[in-house]
């Protein structure tokens, strides 16, 4: 008997025993738990201190002061493109300013030189004057008929001595032609239009013409009083009725 538990103590076959703690199963999970928080301080720590040791806050907080600086920067070149961007528009409007008006002048110039190329035009269809004495010449009488019922005229008038008293007088216009088929003219301006000249004067005008009427000639008159000191008519190079 005694041989035979002592082979079952000896064999594979024995019974297994354990011994087990009295410790209630809460008070070991708390003990864990205490064991796991011990052991996630320690490895926060040890990643403190060696961050600490490498000197990464350092280099942080420098890349950090860098960045901010390289904000600034940009910032600042930002303003003074903008500036410069400003300042840019601010010329290109002076500048286009400056363009419109000088191409006013241009235009006023062109007309200016449109002018002096008809009173050069006047100049050169003058021809010799056979008055003497102080006279006046009517040189250079021209009409033309516009549209609707309007005739544009204009006149250079001229004193073939220097020095000449001041001339005061009038200027009067009479149109020819047939109105409704039958001879019919007309003085324009009423009584005329005052006239002074020293030595050569230009005149030019447009006048309102009645409907159904052709105009052929137009005649000039320089009188002082009832004096006639001159006189020009001029025939018009195309004859066209006033519908």
């Amino acid at each position: 008997m005694r041989f035979r538990l002592l082979r079952r103590r000896l064999t594979i076959s024995a019974p297994r025993m354990s011994v087990r703690s009295a410790m209630p199963w809460p008070v070991r999970w708390l003990v864990l738990a205490v064991v796991f928080g011990f052991c996630a301080a320690v490895a926060l720590w040890a990643f403190e201190f060696g961050r600490s040791i490498a000197g990464l806050d350092a280099v942080s907080r420098e890349e950090l002061q860098r960045l901010h600086s390289e904000v600034d920067r940009l910032r600042e070149e930002n303003l003074q493109h903008q500036a410069v961007a400003n300042t840019s528009g601010s010329m290109l409007v002076a500048e286009r300013t400056a363009l419109e008006q000088l191409t006013a002048r241009l235009r006023q110039a062109e007309a200016e030189n449109r002018a002096l190329r008809e009173d050069l035009g006047f100049f050169e269809k003058l021809i010799p004057a056979n008055a003497g004495g102080g006279s006046i010449a009517i040189r250079g009488l021209q009409a033309e008929l516009l549209a609707d019922t309007h005739l544009r005229w204009q006149v250079l008038l001229m004193r073939p001595v220097k020095n000449a008293p001041e001339f005061k007088g009038r200027l009067e216009l009479v149109v020819a032609g047939t109105r409704d088929g039958k001879s019919w003219s007309q003085t324009l301006s009423g009584e005329g239009q005052a006239l002074q000249l020293r030595q050569y004067r230009r005149m030019e005008g447009v006048v309102d013409l009645p409907l159904r009427t052709v105009v052929k000639t137009i005649t000039a008159r320089v009188l002082e009083g009832a004096v006639v000191h001159a006189s020009q008519t001029a025939v018009l190079d195309r004859e066209e009725a006033v519908q």
